[in-house]
């Protein structure tokens, strides 16, 4: 995996040290090299630091260009589709000079333009110039797996794998946005397309951004989209189908010039990828995570799923101490993120990134599968009380309203909305907080979807594309460990949304469809096992004399922006999820204002 950086500014020419120290904020995305290219008497400028896997001679150094010069890339991601399409650009009679993911795209882009984007099935952002056109691209992948920001503002326009990079060049103006700040608190993110700072905003997933530096013009598109059907089909039939695209796409994506590795916790997910490993023919090294004297600690688990697949496995267990990396979080993440696994994320990743260069991990497969408790709950809800069934039929056919606010209380962990905001917030910042305080959820709620899909459709555009891969990207990234999740494919998604729900969804049997599949190859405690997310034991976070030693003499406060009776009340309370979410605020706010 890789970090890109690029700048456009006709009004002043780029320094070039300057810039290069901007692209070596992002040396912990791509230890292994290093490139940057000029343009235009040093009005355009792009750069890579590379984590090499495919083709690791010289000949896959980025910023890449195509024959004559004139479209340029720099890219962050794998393309796991690459040997096909670079077969279907080689009887359009193009040349490669590189066995590399990253000229398809090159290559790609001059058979098929902007095409090209949803050809690609991987995790990516990037950059590309056309010199000819004098327009630069940008794209993310569709799920939001890999990040990438751009700064537009007095005439300059930047792009980064993450804020740090951006924030590194003196022009760009730290000025928090305060609504992104009551943001953070409501859904524990900043949602795309803001970003914390003002002039700062984040591509969306399944979004590409032309910027025509010429005219000064920039169009924002969404390339694809979600399909939802309900279509009828035999249960054994999707399962087998299903099967057989799983392990087609973890085989595709172990696809690499260097050994792969796994996650490995336990559960249905993670324990599936190290089967389909296996049974492909890897003997992938393993890691999880444990807490000393915990009984639920998922490495308990993992062990017994390594032993039974018989592959190496490593454990790493986190103490109470392990709750002080909250004071380096600020430098992984660059925006506040209150997700409680952030942690054991990062801990799990030092770990790895000690024997292998990339892993792979199982995000995706509870919104592919229907995995979640709160998507259970909710269909329980609406399927068990026929009046109350009735009653929110209407309001599913009608309005959001009730399907939003069970899903913004199942996701709240500490509920903020704007009454608690007021109470928080100084009063001169009571402007910046938003009317609807589910608006995010609101925005990508569909009504006109049944009842498990539309918390799917949530679970994808929300949850995880803006928590949960911002987690697993920034947590591995960090320690130079690349993260590969083969459920993430677009394929599986397609076949299984478009499938009815109840076929492939069953309240009694979690992830129907997974368990059948990994039925008989893994031992039955696993598949009998209740669902855990990957967390801790509760008084891992509980600690209020933790929140007291960081907020007791808060910049929040003495900045007046949060009020200290406010704080006051949350210690009084015990209040430990407000809390967790203020002291991981709080550790930002320090790291990157004062």
């Amino acid at each position: 995996m890789c970090g890109i950086v690029g700048q456009i500014n006709f009004q002043k020419t780029i320094e070039r040290t300057a810039f290069i120290t901007m692209r070596d904020t992002l040396a912990h995305r791509g230890p292994d090299d290093a490139g940057a290219v000029f343009f235009e008497n040093d009005s355009i400028a792009l750069a890579h630091r590379r984590l090499s896997f495919l083709d690791l001679s010289e000949a896959g150094r980025q910023p890449m260009c195509n024959a004559d010069g004139t479209v340029w890339i720099t890219l962050n991601g794998e393309i796991y589709n690459y040997i096909e399409l670079r077969n279907e650009l080689l009887k359009l009679n193009y040349r490669f000079k590189t066995a590399t993911d990253t000229e398809v795209i090159i290559h790609g882009y001059e058979a098929w333009g902007t095409e090209i984007i949803s050809r690609l099935k991987g995790m990516f952002a990037f950059g590309l110039l056309d010199l000819k056109t004098n327009q630069l691209l940008l794209a993310r992948d569709t799920f939001g797996i890999k990040p990438l920001y751009y700064y537009e503002n007095n005439g300059q326009f930047i792009f980064a794998s993450e804020l740090k990079a951006i924030l590194k060049c003196s022009a760009v103006k730290r000025e928090i946005d305060f609504t992104s700040f009551a943001d953070y608190f409501i859904y524990r993110y900043v949602p795309s397309p803001k970003s914390i700072w003002k002039n700062i905003s984040k591509l969306p997933p399944a979004h590409f951004l032309i910027f025509d530096y010429k005219k000064n013009t920039t169009e924002l598109t969404e390339y694809r989209h979600l399909k939802f059907d309900s279509k009828k089909i035999n249960e054994q039939d999707l399962v087998s189908e299903v099967g057989k695209m799983l392990e087609q796409s973890v085989s595709i994506h172990a696809r690499s010039d260097v050994p792969i590795g796994s996650f490995l916790s336990g559960g249905y997910d993670s324990s599936a990828i190290v089967y389909y490993l296996t049974k492909l023919g890897y003997k992938p090294e393993t890691f999880s995570i444990g807490f000393k004297d915990w009984q639920n600690s998922e490495h308990h688990f993992a062990e017994l799923v390594a032993n039974h697949l018989k592959v190496p496995h490593n454990v790493t267990l986190a103490t109470n101490e392990t709750l002080d990396l909250l004071d380096i979080m600020p430098d992984v993440y660059d925006e506040p993120i209150a997700d409680i696994s952030i942690l054991p994320t990062w801990l799990v990743s030092h770990s790895a990134v000690q024997k292998v260069k990339a892993v792979m991990s199982g995000e995706g497969a509870d919104e592919l599968f229907g995995g979640y408790t709160w998507q259970k709950e909710f269909y329980n809800l609406n399927k068990a009380v026929p009046a109350l069934k009735k009653i929110t039929n209407k309001v599913l056919g009608k309005s959001s309203v009730d399907s939003v606010a069970f899903y913004s209380n199942a996701m709240a962990m500490g509920k903020f909305d704007g009454n608690e905001l007021k109470q928080m917030l100084h009063p001169d910042f009571h402007s910046s907080i938003p009317k609807d305080s589910d608006w995010f959820y609101r925005k990508n709620f569909n009504s006109n979807l049944s009842l498990v899909k539309s918390l799917q459709q949530l679970d994808i555009k929300c949850f995880m594309g803006e928590l949960v891969l911002t987690k697993i990207d920034r947590a591995t990234m960090a320690n130079s460990l690349e993260a590969r999740v083969p459920f993430l494919d677009y394929d599986l998604f397609e076949k299984l949304l478009q499938v009815k729900e109840n076929i492939y969804f069953k309240p009694e049997t979690t992830k129907f469809i997974l368990h059948e599949n990994i039925a008989g190859h893994l031992p039955a405690s696993i598949l009998e096992r209740k669902k855990q997310g990957f967390v801790g034991p509760d008084e891992f976070y509980m600690s209020i004399e933790r929140y007291k030693n960081i907020l007791d003499h808060a910049a929040l406060i003495r900045d007046g922006i949060v009020r200290e009776e406010y704080y006051v009340r949350l210690l009084n309370d015990k209040d430990h999820w407000r809390l967790w979410k203020l002291a991981v605020m709080e550790n930002w706010y320090k790291r990157w204002t004062t």
